[in-house]
Order: structure tokens, then sequence, then C-alpha cells
């Protein structure tokens, strides 16, 4: 059976012509972000666009909101009509990354009120070396009309997230490494630890092996500390890699799972807030 929220390359190569399926690559990568479009120019899934994470997914970084802020939402969804996405489409997305950048665009389209959004199992590089077809020519699209619904409570700020340290049946999720979250090492923010009261659970830990997604059964041993709580927020460097952990929590039956999208970049940009390190 296949898991929520994601498809196996099977499916996608039998469906992935059908009139309401748009695919996306999302492949990008932090230290060198042009080094996604030029993958996706040498080569993709057949029909599929490209969005980027800074230039599509992301806000210009300010003084707050993280180093990828939530873009405007009703630009957004211009810019998804334009890519072709409408209300009635049903999107896969797909990056390089274990899913990562794919999760993120996942997230916010179902923050938009938009269910039909899938990430691809395993992502390109599976998806190539199991000999599916793939394609240099750029897809043919055609404008539609997406309309956006947000879905506000699944969402937090700084401020809420402080409110919520230490309040019972509240969960905050650090999804980052270990060493980042203990506070041994940090190479991106300029300060090293965790939100005070967080637990520890890094993103690619929902990974299998081979680089897949676990099985809903696996999953829910892996979060099973946190079957009493109330509400779950995760939260990441950026907001980008919690978002496979908010996928993988709603796989296991977590409802009340929301984000908070500025993550420690945007906590640590305020000077006051308080900052712990090792283990909780």
């Amino acid at each position: 059976m296949q898991m929520q929220h994601i498809v196996n390359q099977e499916w996608l190569f039998e469906h992935g012509t059908d009139e309401n399926i748009v695919i996306v690559d999302c492949r990008f990568a932090l230290g060198s972000p042009k080094s996604g479009q030029g993958e996706y120019a040498a080569d993709h899934i057949p029909g599929a666009i490209y969005f980027d994470l800074e230039q599509d997914m992301s806000a210009p970084k300010g003084a707050h909101g993280g180093r990828h802020p939530m873009p405007d939402w009703q630009s957004f969804a211009r810019r998804l009509g334009e890519a072709g996405i409408s209300s009635e489409s049903t999107v896969v997305a797909y990056d390089d990354q274990g899913g990562a950048m794919a999760s993120r665009l996942w997230w916010m389209l179902r923050y938009l009120g938009h269910p039909k959004v899938y990430v691809l199992d395993g992502g390109y590089s599976k998806w190539k070396a199991a000999g599916y077809p793939v394609t240099d020519e750029p897809a043919a699209v055609h404008e539609a009309v997406f309309t956006a619904k947000p879905q506000s409570d699944m969402l937090v700020g700084m401020e809420d997230v402080k409110a919520r340290i230490g309040r019972k049946g509240t969960v905050l999720i650090d999804s980052r490494e270990e060493r980042r979250y203990l506070g041994l090492e940090e190479a991106i923010d300029p300060v090293a630890g965790h939100i005070p009261s967080a637990k520890n659970y890094f993103w690619k830990d929902s990974l299998d092996e081979q680089g897949g997604w676990k099985d809903a059964a696996s999953l829910q041993q892996r979060f099973a500390e946190l079957r009493d709580a109330d509400e779950i927020v995760v939260y990441c460097g950026s907001g980008v890699t919690a978002c496979p952990n908010v996928l993988a929590l709603q796989a296991a039956g977590f409802n009340n799972v929301k984000l908070y999208s500025g993550s420690w970049s945007d906590w640590v940009s305020y000077p006051d807030n308080p900052v712990a390190t090792g283990k909780e």
C-alpha cells in the first residue's frame, strides 16, 4: 500500500501524463543555489516544471523571518497558476535531497488548502537509476488559475513559539542534525543550540537506508513518545527540512502539527530569545 502523501516511481510512470497531473522538479543545493536549475536543464522527468527554493518558494531574506521566509501567498498562488497548477491539479514534487525541497512545496500547497499534492519516493536519482524516462526538453505549460485558501492554523510565528515553551501538551520538534541541536557546531546560523524544551528528531531519520520513506508503521514507532501530545510544532534551520518531518508526522497519524516557518534562523535573529544547549 502506498504511504499517505507519497507516490512511488511506478505510479508516477503510469500516471505522469494524466490530464490533471503536474510534476514539479524542486532540486536545489543550499551551497550552490544555481545548481538545481542547471540539473533540471540537463535532464528531468518528462513534463516536469522547475520550482526554485529561493526564487519561487521563498521571499527575500530580511532582518527577521529566517533564511527562507515564506513568500507572499497571493503572489505564490499566481506563480502556481503561471506554472499550470490549478485548484484541480494533482501535484507530484521531487528533488534529489531526500525529499526536503519537495516537502517544502508539499507543505506550501497544503497550507493553501490544496490536498492533492504528493512527494515522489526516492527522488530523481532513483527514478533515473531505475531506467525510467528522462528528457532535457522544457515542459509545455498552460496557464491555469489557482485559488488560495490559506490554512492559518498550520503555521506559527516566533511569538507563538515563545508562548508555547513549557506549555503542557505542546511538543517542539527540532529537525536539524544532532550536533547542531546540541549546540556543538553551527556552520550556517550565528548562534548554536536549540529552542528551550525542544526535542531532536533529525528529519532524515524518516528515511530508510536506501533513501526512501519509511512506512507508516515505522514512522509511528519513530514518533511513539509523542502519542499523547496535543500539539506538535516543528522547526529546523530555515523552515525547509522541517517540512519532511511534518509530512512524516502526518503520515504517522498526527494531525495537530504546525510549522514554525522562520525556524532557528528567525529565532536567533531576536537577541533576547532564550537558547538552550545539550540534551533536554
